[in-house]
């Protein structure tokens, strides 16, 4: 998914602030959703995050045009564990490891084939 930095993305310096690499990862892991028709969101069924590990590689700017990469890197019956990155012309600036657990009427839940599949 393409991201562009907006001035409200970045601190005083004009880097992009740290939580926004994770908002950036939150978007392109809502995009997968977005783009066969669903929604990351049903009802009373979700994904939450459980566990991030965060590695801040190199900052972006003010109008950086950045790529964020999703990849399933392990899946379980309720969780599942993604492998993204934030890059700028091929170049990582940010990795991160995102555990999500399954919920559905705020309690853990097996994962539904159909909402597996949009991860595969």
């Amino acid at each position: 998914m393409k991201v562009r930095v907006y001035y409200e993305d970045t601190d005083v310096g004009g880097v992009v602030y740290y939580a926004n690499y994770l908002k950036f990862c939150e978007r392109a892991r809502s995009d997968l959703f977005f783009k066969k028709g669903m929604s990351p969101h049903n009802e009373d069924e979700f994904f939450v995050v459980k566990h991030v590990e965060a590695d801040y590689v190199k900052s972006a700017v003010f109008g950086d045009e950045l790529d964020v990469t999703c990849e399933l890197i392990e899946k379980k019956a309720a969780s599942i564990t993604i492998y993204q990155e934030v890059l700028k012309d091929g170049e990582v600036l940010f990795k991160g490891k995102f555990k999500l657990a399954f919920l559905k009427s705020f309690k853990p839940h097996r994962i539904p084939k159909e909402l597996m599949n949009v991860f595969i």
